[in-house]
């Protein structure tokens, strides 16, 4: 198995022509990080699961069908963002890489949630993507979101980030709705040695990052560390006034990651990652039951995973996966209330029942008055733990250099436990068969056929989602795809089956000692029981895709230009939307949607300079497809209606994009600049990014000094009037060093 040296891959050097073009392909290349040598042999050897044989030049994905192919083959457009041009763009958070992607947007919600979506289609939960990290399914069991802050991945592991845009289910299943992100990190094999970096910046930005490892004939390891501290947004708005906002995050984390050479056919990974620390929450937006105090999360995550890859022949070869992953949340707060709410939980009336006056038109709220007796004090919680299980087989063949195959099947359970959410614990259980044939009859030809059946308890049925796909070569670097999927979603376990309640404890004082162990549940704190959609059978989510695509390579003297352009018409039906709240618990089947665009992903790569774009436009209509609503007047209430279909796209944007710039500059200097930018939020998001870098080399190590400035353009929060920073031009200095 070739191993390569990232400390050598780094120090400078001049290669034959061909393999600056293939160091060059930042964003587009799998193998950029690989010294020319190494990947030649690759072509030869087998080595974690791949093969290897196309033409080097022509940037080849993983993610879209589980099977290697270049790009001009590939049934569908996917984005590969190359480790080094995150690092070298001076990216800080992990979910600000998906900004280079075009139609994914990156935003933030509630108390300095991030979220990424495709297309829009999320509000706080991102159930429509699939993302793994290293085969591994990384979002949360338990309420199907992806918790970006606490990802155990650091930016300086990362081999490549590949994006595939559009539905993916079939080679991922229910939860690659929209597509699949698929984090790759580097093999032990190119980490050797022992690696530091530490940035500070703005609003308490602090991030250490530590590795060690070392490779040998048969075995490698790494292990790292990782702490970030971000104080989050600056602050808030009550009424007319600026609070600070409560937000920020301290978050630790360990990862062990090995390979062991088991002899010249097989090899077996091991990873491992525990993580710790908290997510601050304010408590002006956190915390149902209006909490006296901040309401942090605590965080206690590990994962367990290995793989064994074998290969049979140079033809043929497969692997067994298995991966064990646990989600603690801990968030725990004092609450208050008067008499009158006491005795209301007492009675069994709802809390927002209002008793009315003589003239039938002044109100107030019955249950939260006092009558003049004590306040009542107790503890709640939103605890949370999940628990998922995993195991994959599959197996690759390639009858011949015209005719592929990858097949296989999964098996997941989740586990989950939450007296808040579920009123105790319960198991989800998932099982799969999934394949893919790439057939090339003529040589200007490629077709893609292939399909997911799931079988998930939510819903206990089973689904299949197909995709076909005809590559047109034009030439040895040009490519029209056409490709038709279509897949589906099925309600996740908080969707389908939740029992909201806060348990009082810790209750005081004497006299309100009966309500100790009292739940409040969702019946008891709903402000209109009428709307409640609470033990609803939700039925899967729908999408019917079609794309045509065109990827192309312009070689050029000393220079190459890569474009790949993609169209799109979905249609998307019985789309889950509503409120998910204690209070109002509306979600429902109520929303279809038809949306067609394009995108643009271009670079244009000389030795030593870099330049990329993306575009992405979204044409998006949508209405609202369920049961009619009818309001206390017997009339249809299309207010409340059009709430669901608005929730559904608050995060949609017509016009988004990138802008990037890395060059090379004598002395070991470093110049890149990066533009990001997207319509029709509240307010258009506009940020430059410039970074400026100092390499320095020596005989047994390197180090890097970097400066960065991020400079907001636009004035106003795009999304929240809570996310509010005072300072638009946002500072980071970092130092590494490598020996």
């Amino acid at each position: 198995m070739p191993i390569t040296n990232y400390l050598a891959a780094t120090l400078p050097r001049k290669p034959a022509l061909s393999a600056r073009f293939t160091l060059g392909l930042l964003a587009v290349s799998i193998t950029a990080a690989a010294a020319p040598q190494a990947l030649a042999q690759s072509e030869q050897e087998f080595s974690n699961g791949f093969y290897a044989g196309f033409n080097e030049d022509i940037p080849e994905v993983l993610t879209t069908t589980r099977l290697r192919q270049p790009k001009t083959r590939v049934p569908g457009s996917t984005t590969v963002i190359d480790g080094d041009l995150i690092r070298n763009l001076g990216i800080v958070n992990l979910y600000e890489v998906f900004r280079l992607v075009p139609g994914m947007v990156v935003n933030f919600v509630g108390s300095h949630t991030p979220v990424t979506t495709y297309h829009g289609t999320v509000h706080y939960e991102q159930r429509r993507m699939q993302v793994l990290v290293d085969g591994r399914t990384a979002h949360r069991a338990t309420l199907s979101d992806m918790d970006w802050e606490t990802m155990p991945v650091p930016l300086e592991m990362i081999e490549r980030i590949e994006v595939a845009r559009g539905p993916n289910s079939a080679a991922y299943g229910i939860n690659a709705f929209l597509g699949t992100i698929n984090i790759i990190t580097r093999d032990p094999a190119d980490t050797g040695g022992a690696e530091f970096k530490v940035t500070r910046g703005s609003r308490g930005h602090l991030r250490t990052f530590g590795s060690v490892g070392n490779t040998g004939s048969d075995y490698d390891w790494r292990l790292t560390y990782e702490k970030r501290k971000f104080d989050g947004f600056d602050y808030q708005i009550e009424g007319d006034e600026q609070v600070p906002f409560y937000d920020g995050h301290e978050i630790n984390s360990f990862t062990y990651d090995s390979r062991l050479q088991m002899n010249s056919q097989a090899d077996l990974e091991f990873r491992g990652g525990v993580v710790d620390g908290t997510n601050n929450q304010d408590r002006f937006k956190s915390g149902e039951l209006e909490p006296l105090e901040n309401p942090d999360i605590e965080v206690r995550d590990f994962y367990l995973q290995t793989r064994f890859n074998y290969a049979t022949s140079d033809r043929h070869f497969f692997h067994i996966q298995a991966a064990v992953e646990n989600f603690d949340r801990r968030q725990a707060y004092a609450v208050s209330f008067p008499d009158n709410t006491a005795q209301c939980l007492r009675d069994g009336t709802p809390l927002y029942e209002y008793t009315y006056f003589d003239n039938g038109d002044d109100r107030e709220r019955l249950c939260f008055t006092s009558s003049g007796g004590e306040m009542a004090f107790a503890t709640v919680n939103a605890n949370s733990e999940d628990t998922r299980l995993e195991f994959e087989f599959q197996d690759t063949l390639l009858f011949s250099d015209n005719l592929k195959l990858v097949s296989g099947a999964g098996f997941r359970k989740d586990t989950y436990r939450s007296e808040t959410y579920f009123n105790g614990h319960g198991n989800s259980y998932q099982s799969r068969y999934f394949g893919n044939l790439e057939y090339t009859p003529i040589s200007f030809m490629t077709l893609n056929a292939g399909g997911n059946w799931e079988h998930t308890s939510t819903t206990d049925e089973g689904y299949f989602s197909p995709r076909v796909a005809a590559n047109f070569t034009l030439s040895n670097r040009h490519a029209l795809r056409l490709v038709y999927s279509e897949a589906v979603r099925t309600p996740d376990e908080f969707e389908q089956n939740p029992d909201w309640g806060y348990t009082l404890s810790n209750v005081r004082p004497a006299i309100y000692s009966d309500l100790e162990g009292f739940r409040v549940d969702t019946y008891a704190a709903a402000e209109d029981l009428d709307v409640l959609t609470l033990g609803k059978d939700l039925q899967e989510e729908r999408i019917t895709s079609r794309e045509i695509s065109y990827f192309g390579q312009f070689p050029m003297d000393s220079a190459l230009f890569s474009l790949e352009v993609r169209g799109f018409k979905d249609e998307l039906r019985d789309m889950i939307s509503g409120v998910i709240q204690l209070k109002e618990w509306t979600i429902d089947n109520n929303v279809a949607a038809d949306q067609k665009g394009f995108e643009v992903e271009a670079s244009l790569d000389f030795p030593g300079t870099t330049l990329r774009a993306s575009y992405g436009y979204l044409d998006q209509d949508t209405w609202y497809s369920g049961t009619p609503i009818i309001g206390a007047d017997g009339n249809v209430d299309t207010d409340t209606q059009d709430k669901a279909v608005a929730l559904l796209t608050r995060m949609s944007v017509r016009h988004s994009g990138s802008l990037a710039a890395i060059q090379n500059l004598p002395l070991g200097f470093r110049f890149a600049s990066a533009f990001y930018w997207a319509d029709e939020f509240n307010t258009q998001f506009e940020r430059i990014d410039t970074r400026v870098s100092k390499s320095f080399f020596g005989p047994r190590y390197s180090a890097e000094l970097a400066f960065t400035v991020q400079h907001y353009l636009n004035r106003d929060p795009e999304l929240s009037s809570d996310n509010n920073i005072e300072d638009h031009n946002q500072f980071f200095v970092e130092a590494g060093l490598r020996f």
